[in-house]
Parts: structure tokens; C-alpha cells; sequence
């Protein structure tokens, strides 16, 4: 049945998209593919909608059956095409999307505009967690610790590049190199040595001309936490877990690889901390979620390094097949794979449209 054209149903209607044009395209066909699968048809009437990678609207199923072992889904170019103001026929729609153009606040944007409902973050908060740059900024304000930063912007690093270098340089060794609006750990460089600053820069800016340079933290367990909302609004924190990259793991931290591709990294959760200091990362996660404005769920990352806690960053649609961190921190909370995914349904149906 087309997206365009449903038949009325009795049960609420879900609109899944998910693909998009940044570079995490393939990892939101991940997620989709078993958020798709857990939905409940006999509560939820339930439409895929693909967003292929030059922006193009499609039919999509979720289910990719002709993989190779090894490949990553993509939304398949070839398939119907769907007319984004399609989803005004929907109770609700469940963005998938990471990064640019779906997590930074364009597509809840759009859905805004068109009067939808729809799980997660709005404009505001999406666009600051997506720009690293930012949300730094909101975290000073909220009286969160951070590691020291540089921020390259666009054509600065041409234009000025002995001071930005002089600037870097205070930072001292490792420095990590990132994109400022991107996930997945794409881009990222580990810098050992100053030489390879450039390239680092380079790479980063291959996936957004604005590039953030953070200074390394010693000895740092890297922590996560999730964040939901109760039916009344209110942010409760799961579970801590603890992302460990073994050191003959042949990589230097919790790189797209690690990640995705050749499982070398570990998941352990919940995480082995003192009560106190587990409370105090719980804590942090409900303070960063308030001070950017997040609604439904979030991610929030840390580092524990030898002078103490701090925060990274804030992730509004965080990884989430059955497998990832998120799903897996409220897994070991007491929320099920399935009944999560229904909780966040039913968050977004209870919000009031407009202003909020």
C-alpha cells in the first residue's frame, strides 16, 4: 500500500523514515531495519519511508535479504517515489535519520511546518546536538565540565592557519580532530603528532567544513548514559555503560570500524563505578538533556580521565538496533528492546502540537 494513499485504520499511524544524505545514511538503515521489525501492527498501523543519499523520498520495506556478509543497507534509489508532504497522513512519524539533514533540527523542521508529530527532539535541541560547536557552548552555560576545544571554522584553517596551529598546539598531545556536525565517530582522526595535524584537518572537513580540535583526555574511560521521558515529561537516566576498545584491538579509540564493521570494541553494562560516581554521570546526562531542550530519548557521552569527569557530547537519535548502546543501556534499565521503541511512540503521539 502506498505511503501517498492508506487506507483509514483504527490503530495510530507510524511513519519510519530513515537513509538521508549525510554519511551515517547506511547506519540509519541499520537502525530502522529492527526498529521496523518490533513495531507492533496490531497497535500500530506502520509505513517506510527511504531517504536516499541525493535526497530523493521513496518506498522502502526495511528489509534488505541480498546483503553481502560484511555490506551495509542503503535505501534503494530504484524504488517508488514518495512526496515528502506525505506524512501529514500520518499520526505520527519516527525519524531515523543521523546527522546532517535529519538530525540537526531540518527535517523536524519540516515536520513542524506541516503540523506532524513525531519522536524526538525539536529544531533547537536537534540542531545543537548536532553542531558540536555549539552545544559546548550550552554546556559551559549549564555548568558542565568539558575538555579544552578549538573550533576551525570554514576556511579558517586556510586563511589563518598560524594562529588556529598556536591555538592547537596549547591543547597539547593527543589531540582528537573531528567534524563538527557529524556521528558515528566519521572523519575522526587521532593526532600523536603535530605533523599530521593537516591531514587530520582534512579529513574532517571532507565531511563538514567546520572542524572541531579536542584535546585528549589521559586515562579516559569513555561512559554513556540514556535519557527518556516519562509520559509527564520528566528525564530519567538508565543505566551507566562503558564502550572499551581493547589496546590489541589495532585501534587507538572507538573509531566507524570498531563501531560497526569488525567488532573489536565491548559494550560492558552496567559500567564498573563507585555508586557515587555512576549517580554523578546519571546526573550530568538529565543536565545536558535539559540545558539543550531535549524531548523523548538521548545519548549522552562522557569521558572519566585521570582529572576527573567530563562531558563529550549529546546524540538526540542516538544508534538504536537492538544492539547499540542506547537500547542497550535501557535493556539493563528494564525496558525491553520492544517496549522502548513503543514508549517513544506513544511520547510523541501524548505531545501537543506546536509551540511546547
Amino acid at each position: 500500500m502506498s505511503p501517498l494513499s492508506h487506507a483509514h485504520s483504527d490503530r495510530p499511524t507510524v511513519a519510519v523514515i530513515f537513509g538521508g544524505r549525510s554519511s551515517e545514511h547506511q547506519i540509519s538503515c541499520l537502525t530502522a531495519r529492527e526498529v521496523l521489525a518490533v513495531i507492533d501492527p496490531d497497535r500500530f498501523d506502520v509505513r517506510a519511508i527511504g531517504i536516499t543519499r541525493d535526497g530523493k523520498w521513496v518506498e522502502e520495506t526495511g528489509v534488505w535479504c541480498d546483503l553481502a556478509p560484511g555490506a551495509l543497507p542503503e535505501v534503494r534509489a530504484g524504488n517508488p517515489p514518495v512526496e515528502w508532504e506525505s506524512v501529514c497522513n500520518y499520526d505520527v512519524v519516527f525519524p531515523l535519520l543521523h546527522g546532517p539533514w535529519g538530525e540537526d533540527g531540518t527535517l523536524q523542521g519540516l515536520l513542524e511546518l506541516a503540523d506532524v508529530l513525531f519522536v524526538g527532539a525539536g529544531v533547537l535541541a536537534s540542531a545543537l546536538a548536532m553542531d558540536k560547536q555549539y552545544s559546548k557552548v550550552v554546556f559551559s552555560a549549564g555548568g558542565l565540565p568539558q575538555v579544552q576545544h578549538v573550533t576551525v571554522l570554514p576556511g579558517q584553517w586556510d586563511r589563518e592557519r598560524e594562529k588556529i596551529f598556536a591555538r592547537i598546539k596549547a591543547l597539547g598531545l593527543p589531540v582528537f580532530v573531528k567534524p563538527a556536525r557529524a556521528g558515528s565517530s566519521e572523519g575522526v582522526t587521532r593526532v600523536n603528532d603535530f605533523d599530521d595535524l593537516e591531514s587530520a584537518i582534512k579529513e574532517a572537513s571532507g565531511h563538514d567544513p567546520k572542524v572541531l580540535v579536542e584535546a585528549g583526555v589521559t586515562g579516559g574511560r569513555e561512559l554513556e548514559c540514556g535519557v527518556i521521558q516519562t509520559p509527564e515529561g520528566i528525564p530519567v537516566a538508565s543505566v551507566v555503560g562503558e564502550v572499551v576498545v581493547p589496546a590489541d584491538s589495532g585501534h587507538s579509540f572507538y573509531d566507524f570500524e570498531s563501531k560497526y564493521l569488525d567488532g573489536s570494541s565491548n559494550i560492558v553494562v552496567p559500567a564498573n563505578l563507585r555508586v557515587t560516581m555512576s549517580e554523578r554521570v546519571r546526573a550530568y546526562a538529565i543536565q545536558a538533556f535539559e540545558a539543550v531542550g531535549c524531548e523523548g530519548l538521548a545519548r549522552v557521552d562522557f569521558f572519566l580521565s585521570d582529572s576527573g569527569l567530563v562531558i563529550n557530547e549529546i546524540n538526540t537519535m542516538p544508534g538504536f538496533t537492538s544492539s547499540s548502546l542506547f537500547p542497550t543501556l535501557w535493556a539493563e534499565s528494564g525496558v525491553p528492546y520492544e517496549e522502548l521503541v513503543e514508549r517513544l511512540i506513544e511520547l510523541a503521539l501524548a505531545r501537543r502540537k506546536g509551540l511546547r
